[in-house]
This record gives C-alpha cells, structure tokens and sequence, in this order.
C-alpha cells in the first residue's frame, strides 16, 4: 500500500453572504474530491488540540502524524531546520516578515507578496545594520524570514502574527513582556531603513506596496521529534514551497523533494507537485503534499481568488494524483485529502473548527452516505470527528485489515 495525503491550507471557510450562504468549499467546482467522498470514507479532522494556537505549524504537524501537545515548540524552528540554520540550545528563532505599513497600520502582512530576490537585499541590508552576534538575520522565501536571537532572548515574548491584525495601529500589537524591548527596538529601526531602500523605491514607483517594516512572531526552541520511520515504520516524503512544512519534514526525518516552479503562492506549479508525488512513491511508502494558496487567499480576503485556487488544488494536484493512482496496476493506493484549518474570508486569519477530510482507496473501498467535499456535508461521514495526528495511523490500520 502507498499512501498519499493532500493539504489544501485554509481551504475550509465559513458560510458567506456573497454566496448566498455557501462556503467557499460549497461554491467552487471539486468533482475530483466530490469523486473521492462518493467513493470513499468522510469525517472531520480536529488538527488544533484545545489550547494552542490554529496555526500552520500546529495543524500540518497534526496532518503529518504528530501530536503537537507532545512536540510542538514553535513555527519558526521548523522554518529555520529547512534553512538549514542550526540551533543552539539557547537560540530562538523567529519568523520575521516584511510586511507593510500604510500610516503606523499594518497594511499587508506580505509586502505585496514581494520576490524572494528583493526581499533578500532587504533583509541583508537588515542584517548589515541592526544584525550583532547575538541577533542575526536570515533571507528566506517572499515575506518569510528568520532572526536567530541568542541567549534566550525572547523565548517568553509574546508576539502577535501580523495576518490576524491587517488593519490594526502597529503599536497596539509590538511585542510584549519579557525580552520585549529589543525586539521593539528593532521593528522601530528597520522602518527608516527600509523606507529608503532603493528596492522599495523602486517598488513603490511601479505601484506596489513596499516592504517597509520587519514584524516578529512565531517563536520558539529547537524541537526534539522522533522519525516519521520510528512512529510508524514508514518511509515518506514533503512536497511544499513553504518553509514551514519543508522543515517539519527535516524533524520528521522525511526526504524534502524541490518542484521547480512551486512558489507558495497562486501561480504555484500544482501539477508538478502531483507528478513529482506520484514519481516519489516509486521509492518511498508515504508522500505529504501541501498546497499554500487556498490560505494565502482566505489572508488576503480575496474571495475570488480561493475559489480560483481551491479550483486549481481539485484540478490539478487531487485530480493529477487520482488519475495516476487508478491507472497504476502495480501498486494500491490510500489517499486523504483535506485542509489543514480553517482560513475564512471574512476573518482572513486561521481558525481551530475541525475540517473536512476524505479517505480514499484505490482498492474496493467501504462507501458512507456523503457525496460532496465540504464542511457540512462531512459532518454526517461514517468517521466522525478524529484527532488529526490519528489519521496516519488509521490508513496503516486500514491497510492491515483490507
């Protein structure tokens, strides 16, 4: 048996208005995940224990077989791992994005989505001026990137994601308690440096938003994580463009495969991930595919643009994958399909409410009642509401049995 699991992040949403009361899930055309729930097995996941924060980190930690009670330490050491940034024991690292500021608020939490390329003589020039031994910064991917601060600096602060508060006054949500003062201190700094950098000159004269901030979050310690081989004797592989997920595959002990064309964003390679997925299992038992616009569309409020990318996810990734899987005569196959939150348009920040996911086999599957691959559809599915980090243990309980 290969087994395959496909993450939508954020496609989950809540009822809108504008769709005269559907979710997003509701709206957009999925007859590939329709295909699977009809002819597979339906519930919902809850990928966020009670108590910690519905990020990516904790929820995709679920996804991938991981209870983030027991090991979950922090989004940006996972991001650091796939930077290859080694970790002391007393170094925190955070996630440090360029967002955008519009009048002391916080526009955008993404600078427009700025390249990776202007974004990384931006946070050298950071680095060159307001980096020490102690503090130091590193370019990452678009917004994403990392400041390593030594000495426990900052491992009880408490930082605010900049995508929960677009719109909020910078100043209501800086850092806050202990450690908190130099970490200030350098988001007030980088703003006059910022501002005049050609890059963002250069930005804002072909109308785009300029990077002209640093914002920290998502802090945390090294984490101490058995292999994914150790858990369930399985060999596997990640398939994302985000740092986040490629890192959780490095603690997993999970071999993290590059797409060319996967960038994390709308224009993300999606057939490419699925092809690259497939070739994968021809070595391994288990692939993990993330797929990041769905999310970074419910961050941008843009409603069209999720339905768009929960079209491309359908189309593209589950579809491409479903095809080869039932044309494959060598191998069965077990695939899961889900979001790994929430991330609804009108909150345009993520949610803990469990999400809908499918378990499909390319063997003579057992077949609930549900026909369609949304949030209330799946409520009525045979598997009920499971933890999320339970699921990979199902498939391989599934398999032994059938």
């Amino acid at each position: 048996m290969k087994y395959i699991i496909l993450i939508g992040d954020g496609m989950a949403d809540y009822p809108l208005d504008e769709l005269g009361g559907k979710t997003v899930l509701q709206k957009a055309r999925t007859p590939n995940m329709d295909y699977m729930t009809k002819n597979g097995l339906a519930g919902l996941a809850a990928n966020v224990p009670e108590g910690l924060p519905p990020g990516s980190d904790v929820a995709n930690m679920s996804v991938m077989g991981y209870d983030p009670d027991i090991y979950y330490s922090g989004r940006a050491p996972l991001e650091a791992a796939s930077m290859g940034i080694p970790l002391k024991k007393d170094d925190v690292a955070f996630r440090c994005n360029l967002i955008t500021l519009n009048d002391d608020h916080i526009a955008d939490h993404s600078a427009g989505h700025i390249t990776s390329e202007e974004a990384k003589e931006l946070i050298e020039t950071i680095d060159h001026e307001l980096g020490t031994d102690e503090l130091r910064f590193y370019p990452g991917i678009s917004y994403r990137h990392l400041l390593v601060a030594s000495n426990d600096l900052g491992g009880n602060t408490d930082c605010t994601p900049p995508h929960d508060v677009i719109g909020g006054e910078r100043k209501d949500h800086m850092p806050r308690g202990e450690g908190s003062a130099v970490l200030s201190r350098l988001i007030e700094e980088s703003i006059p440096i910022l501002e005049v950098h050609p890059v963002n000159e250069k930005r804002i004269k072909e109308g785009k938003n300029p990077a002209n901030s640093i914002w920290f979050w998502g802090q945390g310690y090294a984490p101490s994580f058995r292999t994914f081989n150790e858990l369930y004797g399985l060999t596997g592989s990640v398939i994302s463009a985000v740092d986040l997920i490629k890192g959780l595959g490095i603690y997993a002990g999970l071999d993290v495969i590059e797409v060319p064309g996967a960038t994390g964003y709308l224009d993300t390679n999606y057939v490419g991930k699925a092809e690259y997925a497939m070739e994968s299992l021809k070595e391994r038992d288990i692939v993990v595919v993330h797929v990041e616009a769905p999310d970074e569309a419910g961050h941008m409020g843009d409603l069209d643009a999720k339905i768009r990318a929960v079209e491309d996810f359908d189309e593209k990734v589950v579809g491409t994958v479903l095809r080869a899987a039932k044309e494959d005569d060598t191998e069965d196959y077990m695939i899961v399909v889900l979001p790994d939150h929430p991330t609804p348009i009108v909150l345009r920040t993520h949610t803990s409410d469990p999400v809908p996911f499918l378990i499909y086999s390319t063997l003579e599957n057992d077949m609930d009642s549900v026909e369609t691959f949304d949030e209330d559809a799946m409520r009525s599915g045979s598997l009920g509401t499971v933890r999320g980090c339970d699921i990979v243990r199902m498939l391989i309980d599934k398999a032994k049995q059938g």
